[in-house]
């Protein structure tokens, strides 16, 4: 049986940085009150020109070359956005373009999860043997979609892309299991309640800043904690593993507070429990990416290392998946 791997990643972060003393000036807040709420110091924000498709190209770029493969060989092409450059045509078709790749391409909207819903879908196609090579990508510019008169939302969203290639060919990072899920009833506490076909784009959406970012935080702390946990925990068990089995825990970083409740709940030291949310803020369905390829470069991972990746957003949508080194 073919078996789905990660064989390459690969990420991008704009070079503006946008610091916590540069929100002190534009909204009621403070650096200490940031910090001790969400754990991050500064995010990266694309600059006016530069789009979720841009973003996405340099991270697939450097995704190929470390998966050592023609762009050729590329038969699918998946990217997980909720800030896509268009309605339509899909930011996979723009890429698709960029890259001189000929292969199918399709956005996926599943919030912050879309990584790992893309990681999902490539692994049945690659295992069922209708594709060899899927480019994943994760973009988002929500800098685009954060009112930045807001302080409960603008202090946590930053841009970002990330990627990878999932092939049955060459060695890497299985993909052991992946359970998704999401829940319709509660899509209130987290939407952008304008740009769609039930509330076009008019004078008053716009004025009412209907275009941006909507959250409750508290309730989104509260599922995103008990979802998380409840998905990772199922898929440890369907991999055949224990939580102790786990080498790395990369959960969504969507603030520090969730990251150490999830690390807590499974009883992981610190110094596994890979971070990247003080750096880059939340970054949706790049992150998980985004934080994946910063650990391969900067940490030994040793064969039969499990990484354990979680992620909660909008929808609300949930995922875990358990890597497997090669």
């Amino acid at each position: 049986m073919k078996q789905a791997k990660i064989i390459g990643t690969g990420s991008y972060l704009p070079k503006r940085v946008l610091t916590n003393a540069d929100l002190e000036k534009l909204v009621d807040t403070s650096d200490e009150w940031i910090i001790s709420r969400t754990g991050m110091r500064e995010r990266r924000i694309a600059g006016e020109e530069e789009y979720t498709s841009d973003m996405g190209i340099q991270a697939a770029k450097k995704a190929i070359e470390k998966a050592k493969i023609d762009l050729k060989s590329i038969d699918l092409i998946l990217v997980a956005t909720l800030t896509p450059d268009y309605m339509f045509p899909s930011t996979a078709c723009i890429i698709q373009a960029a890259l001189g790749i000929e292969a199918a391409a399709m956005d996926i909207q599943a919030a912050c999860s879309g990584y790992i819903y893309g990681l999902s879908v490539a692994k049945a196609f690659v295992e069922s043997g209708r594709y060899r090579n899927v480019l994943i990508i994760a973009s988002e510019k929500l800098s685009s979609i954060v009112d930045y008169e807001d302080r409960s939302t603008c202090v946590l969203f930053g841009d970002g892309a990330s990627s990878c290639v999932v092939s049955s060919e060459g060695k890497g990072l299985v993909i052991r299991d992946v359970v998704l899920g999401s829940d319709g009833n509660l899509t209130e506490i987290l939407k952008m309640p304008a740009g769609g076909s039930r509330n076009p784009a008019t004078k008053k959406t716009v004025e009412e800043k209907m275009h941006c970012i909507k959250m409750e935080g508290r309730e989104t702390f509260k599922h995103a904690v008990r979802r998380m946990e409840s998905s990772s925990r199922e898929c440890i068990d369907k991999a055949g593993l224990s939580e102790s089995d786990i080498s790395w825990l990369i959960p969504h970083q969507a603030n520090i507070r969730i990251i150490e409740a999830i690390a807590k709940r499974f009883q992981m030291p610190n110094d596994r429990v890979f971070i990247t949310v003080d750096k880059y803020g939340n970054t949706s369905s790049s992150s998980v990416g985004i934080a994946l390829d910063e650990l391969l470069d900067e940490k030994p991972i040793s064969s039969g290392d499990h990484i354990l990746l979680t992620t909660f957003g909008a929808g609300l949508t949930w995922g875990s998946t358990v890597l497997t080194n090669e």
